[in-house]
């Protein structure tokens, strides 16, 4: 049947877009990366949808999925986050710093830069146990890979289309990025219950707090722009956090 093959058709359309965003990753143009990672993102949303509607969920499409998601919200945020420490890095009054020797092998950037990379490894360790995780059917434990993937690339997107002395400072501060790397390895893979925003029916009373998140995200998008992404997965974790807490009370 041709129906069981179009969410699979969807998620290749996702591995395509981030197979086209790492060769711009790599490149250093991030906001062309970024526009690919979040078309990659919405077909990620629409394959999962789609099968439900179709009834035609597989084991195969879970692992493709997962496969996707790998490139599109694994590696792109941790080449793009790469890139943001060399650049950092290539300050001269950083790169003084011997743990930023070049030297050796003939690299041309930074060891330190390669930090970056631990998210996407971090990434890889939480797709592959979301796929043995069996409590992961209605929600998620830790952050989802794609929500991750926004919350990277929204700093060189703010950067290019929202830049304040105040904000680029902070943004291309070396410590800032390093920690922010450190707690993105930490949060995809935290114990921590987070809401799925993925809808199995549109009713508003089972769906209330995803409609309600929705306007949220609208509201800090008019209000803030681009500014508005890390502040979006910053109230996706506060309010999961809430709702796992006062279930916990009520048990």
């Amino acid at each position: 049947m041709i129906k069981r093959h179009i969410p699979n058709f969807i998620t290749l359309l996702n591995l395509l877009a981030g197979s086209i965003a790492v060769i711009f990753a790599v490149q250093n143009h991030l906001i062309a990366a970024a526009i690919f990672v979040g078309i990659g993102i919405i077909f990620d949303f629409f394959d999962g949808m789609i099968a439900r509607i179709l009834d035609v969920r597989s084991e195969l499409g879970l692992q493709l999925d997962s496969l996707a998601d790998m490139v599109t919200s694994g590696l792109v945020p941790g080449i793009v986050m790469f890139q943001l420490l060399r650049t950092t890095f290539a300050n001269p009054e950083v790169t003084n710093n011997e743990w930023t020797g070049t030297s050796d092998f003939g690299i041309d950037f930074p060891w330190i830069a390669a930090i970056g990379l631990l998210i996407t490894l971090a990434s890889a360790y939480r797709l592959a146990n979301f796929n043995i995780d069996e409590r992961q059917n209605t929600s998620f434990v830790g952050l989802p890979t794609p929500a991750n993937a926004i919350l990277i690339l929204s700093l060189p997107i703010i950067l290019h289309f929202q830049p304040t002395a105040l904000v680029s400072s902070l943004i291309l501060n070396e410590w800032f990025l390093i920690g922010l790397t450190l707690f993105s390895c930490y949060i995809l893979n935290a114990n921590i219950p987070l809401f799925a925003l993925k809808f199995k029916t549109w009713g508003l009373k089972e769906n209330f707090l995803r409609y309600g998140f929705l306007v949220l995200s609208l509201i800090l998008l008019v209000l803030f722009k681009f500014l508005a992404l890390p502040l979006i997965i910053i109230c996706y974790l506060l309010l999961s956090i809430m709702v796992w807490r006062e279930s916990s009370t009520d048990i």
